[in-house]
């Protein structure tokens, strides 16, 4: 159902390459709400991915672009604005990718060649995004930028590796930056962090399928899915949110305030065992 939340504005969609990419569920809603958009993805995504069929079905244009890469961006502003007639309203970066849990790193054995990529790919983007955007003035007063991210900024989880390093930078620079922006041109930067979602990256990181179940059992009110987070984003860029800048902000069910719960415990319980030499229960450490 659209309320028009978001008619009248532009925007920029970063990592929409298939129907379950968040990115995608949130370019669908943002044209449901009224607003014109192009999409965005480095070249070799556009032709893994079906971008350009969601392009199609929202009568839009892909603008290929490696977010690492400042003359690509530069080049994705000014075409984007020529495009929808205007600056630009609203920007989703949904970027991350780490060749460490690709290949099976370890964290206490990283490749740092690797490690350089994933910072670079899924937070340093997100500042030479907005470093670009504020050098061309490309976004409107009382714009928003939004990047999505994930509670292993702040805590330890098992197999996200250097993932989480590169969370806690985004977050730093949404903050960093967001004072800069809010104070010059009152746009607004945050970041959402979201549900363990089944996305095609997050489907990579070793263990997800448990931490998928761990999550829902711990979070009062389950896993927030991809298209529940499309609808936190649109709020974001809406004009309903036109204070709220440089925050780190849970759609994660209540996840991020539990220590423990009766569902996770229970299940926890299910996993002891006794031991046949001494007849005691002891717990699976398998996967430490």
């Amino acid at each position: 159902m659209s309320n028009n939340l978001l008619k009248g504005k532009r925007g920029i969609i970063f990592g929409a390459l298939n129907p379950d990419s968040i990115a995608w569920k949130v370019a669908e809603r943002a044209h449901e709400e009224g607003a014109i958009l192009t999409l965005t993805n480095t070249p070799v995504a556009l032709r893994m991915g079906e971008t350009n069929a969601l392009a199609e079905k929202l009568n839009t244009k892909v603008i290929g672009a490696d977010a690492t890469n400042v003359e690509d961006l530069t080049n994705l502003f000014i075409e984007s604005m020529e495009f929808l007639g205007g600056k630009i309203d609203f920007v989703l970066h949904s970027i991350g990718m780490s060749p460490n849990v690709r290949k099976e790193r370890h964290y206490s054995d990283l490749d740092y060649n690797y490690l350089d990529k994933t910072l670079d790919v899924s937070a340093i983007s997100f500042h030479k995004i907005l470093q670009t955007a504020r050098k061309l003035d490309a976004i409107n007063e009382w714009g928003s930028v939004v990047a999505l991210s994930y509670v292993a900024a702040q805590r330890t989880f098992f197999g996200y590796n250097d993932m989480a390093d590169a969370k806690s930078l985004l977050e730093s620079i949404a903050r960093s930056f967001g004072y800069i922006y809010g104070r010059e041109r009152h746009v607004r930067v945050n970041t959402i962090s979201q549900s363990p979602t089944m996305t095609t990256a997050g489907s990579g990181v070793k263990g997800f399928d448990r931490l998928l179940d761990f999550a829902e059992r711990m979070s009062p009110l389950g896993n927030a899915t991809g298209d529940e987070c499309a609808d936190y984003c649109i709020t974001l860029f809406s004009d309903l949110t036109k204070k709220v800048t440089m925050q780190n902000l849970f759609n994660d069910g209540g996840f991020s305030n539990m220590g423990m719960s009766l569902r996770a415990l229970q299940q926890y319980e299910k996993g002891l065992y006794t031991d046949e030499a001494t007849g005691k229960r002891s717990a699976d450490h398998s996967y430490d």
